[in-house]
């Protein structure tokens, strides 16, 4: 889940817009996906068994989603989707913007602790992944810059001194991830790690120590 510069990578054309019937499909398999992961973890994710029961032929299925990795990336997009939309239904409360990014990172880690073993399948995919995945990835990134930047609740664009403490905010959150996984974290060492590196919004901030 971090932001990585786009400048050297050429555009892809745009997929053309899937059919409500084809947007049904892909969101059944997308479901299937995270209840499978859910259930065992990235092992669990078969995709014959994704195939059959999401109802569509196996063939389908890899026209949707090439690979496990890919399908498991897709599904930390639509986690963090739905995570986003929740946040922005209840957004929080802390008065400075860098209190703010901590609380709504902690309030996701905590959905994602909810979860264990999809966390571990996504947070696993994401780790696999290679170049042919980077549309997907590159979407959970810009998800998660989009979760950071409401929290901050900006009057104007970010500084580029803003989205660098971004893309470290981000490294951060996804190294907490990882060493809670494997357990060589405690939870409230990762909030303590979160609260850390979220100063960095106040730092960055215009007018900062003047």
């Amino acid at each position: 889940m971090t932001t990585e510069s786009k400048a050297a990578r050429p555009a892809l054309p745009a997929s053309p817009p899937l059919t409500e019937r084809q947007e049904a499909r892909r969101r059944r398999i997308l479901h299937t996906s995270a209840k499978l992961a859910s259930r065992g973890g990235f092992d669990a994710v078969q995709m014959r068994e994704v195939a059959e029961s999401s109802g569509v032929a196996l063939g389908t299925l890899y026209r949707y989603f090439p690979s496990k990795v890919h399908l498991l990336v897709a599904t930390m997009q639509d986690q963090l989707q739905h995570m986003h939309e929740t946040l922005r239904k209840r957004p929080p409360s802390e008065q400075d913007p860098g209190a703010r990014v901590a609380q709504t990172l902690m309030r996701a880690f905590r959905a994602l602790q909810r979860e264990p073993h999809l966390a571990d399948a996504m947070v696993r995919a994401l780790t696999f992944a290679d170049r042919s995945v980077s549309p997907e990835v590159d979407t959970v990134s810009r998800l998660t810059t989009a979760i950071i930047l409401d929290a901050m609740r900006l009057e104007g664009p970010p500084t580029p001194e803003q989205l660098s403490a971004v893309r470290v905010i981000e490294h951060t959150w996804h190294s907490a991830l990882i060493t809670w996984l494997s357990g060589r974290a405690s939870i409230a060492q990762v909030k303590i790690d979160i609260e850390t590196v979220c100063r960095l919004i106040d730092v960055t901030s215009p007018g900062a120590g003047s």
